[in-house]
């Protein structure tokens, strides 16, 4: 190659390494691959999660001590093994427990803070011939919600747009997998200052909808199973797309009827991850069946125009007329995570 010819080689190629440079610099560093329209749910839905080991929420004398206690267990712990034999079932607890030829020693493995610990559990016989280990133990959390959105592509669904917690713990529930049903609402408990109501739903534990894959501060997560294929597709708002004024929410009151509610969004907070929406409600009808939001609401989505933006996930306990909600863009992120 000739001078010449390598200084304009050499000029090209630096010319190409800046652009190949510039445009790495200047594409962001991640996509989100969520569809621009999806179907927003309103359906209320029945929940079971299963959790990751089995969790300890409380502890119970036995002949006048509490032997959990004495061997340093503690509520909120997760007991992983029993005789170094793992077990992630209360059934799967129990067998081993009867398949220990000395019950006086039983080694427990378990989680705390998720660091591992181990420690023997003495058992006592009742009259009746039964050990008891002195533990109150929970491996499954069921509970009533709203479905939030289906993904139409992927079939990923949201739902609640929160966490669920361990009620005895206070601590989000660290779950293997688990699964949505459907369900028919009964009847209304209505909210009045400083005392949330609630709805009474029938679980149709038989009726699976979905799996559920994930338990997050954002939703609960997972993949949808029922015929979504006449379902109404709603665009999907980016947070500055969204605007203070009137709005609606979808849920159920009675049934299974998905109806429309009227609210007028408050507050816009862009920073927040969970309560980025605040809302009064307005519609008499819903004011007058419900006293405003109620338990079983969380997940129910809020649309303006033709736009989903965000989904309801908690109430002001002290003026049940208002809620907050998250951003649909931010419960999206979370299910492709």
């Amino acid at each position: 190659m000739k001078k010449g010819d390598e200084d304009m080689f050499f000029k090209k190629f630096k010319k190409t390494l800046i652009a190949i440079l510039l445009a790495l610099y200047i594409m962001p560093s991640y996509a989100f691959a969520y569809s621009d329209y999806i179907v927003a749910g309103g359906k209320n839905i029945g929940m079971e999660l299963n959790a990751e080991g089995i969790i300890i929420v409380g502890l119970y004398k036995v002949d006048n001590s509490y032997p959990a206690g004495d061997a340093g267990l503690k509520i909120g712990d997760i007991i992983t093994s029993i005789n170094e034999k793992p077990v992630s079932s209360i059934n799967e607890m129990v067998d081993q427990i009867d398949k220990s030829s000395n019950k006086n020693d039983i080694k427990i493995e378990y989680l705390r803070n998720n660091v591992k610990n181990v420690t023997s559990l003495k058992l006592s016989m009742d009259n009746n011939g039964v050990f008891k280990t002195g533990l109150y133990v929970k491996d499954s959390v069921s509970g009533v919600g709203t479905l939030s959105f289906i993904d139409p592509k992927t079939k990923i669904f949201g739902a609640l747009g929160h966490e669920i917690l361990e009620k005895a713990t206070g601590k989000i529930l660290e779950i293997k997998d688990g699964k949505i049903f459907d369900s028919t609402v009964t009847g209304i408990i209505k909210s009045e200052n400083g005392n949330p109501g609630e709805k009474n739903a029938k679980l149709e534990q038989n009726d699976i909808l979905g799996s559920i894959k994930e338990n997050t501060n954002k939703g609960v997560f997972g993949i949808y199973n029922d015929d979504i294929s006449n379902e109404k597709l709603y665009k999907v708002a980016s947070i500055d797309e969204i605007k203070v004024g009137p709005a609606e929410i979808l849920t159920v009151l009675e049934n299974k009827t998905i109806s429309t509610y009227d609210i007028n969004i408050i507050k816009l907070n862009k920073k927040q991850d969970t309560k980025g929406i605040l809302f009064e409600v307005t519609d008499n009808e819903l004011l007058e069946k419900t006293g405003g939001i109620i338990q079983g609401m969380s997940g129910s989505p809020i649309i303006q125009g033709d736009l989903i933006i965000g989904a309801v996930t908690h109430v002001v306990v002290d003026n049940p007329t208002k809620g907050y909600g998250i951003f649909i863009t931010n419960m999206l992120e979370e299910a492709e995570n």
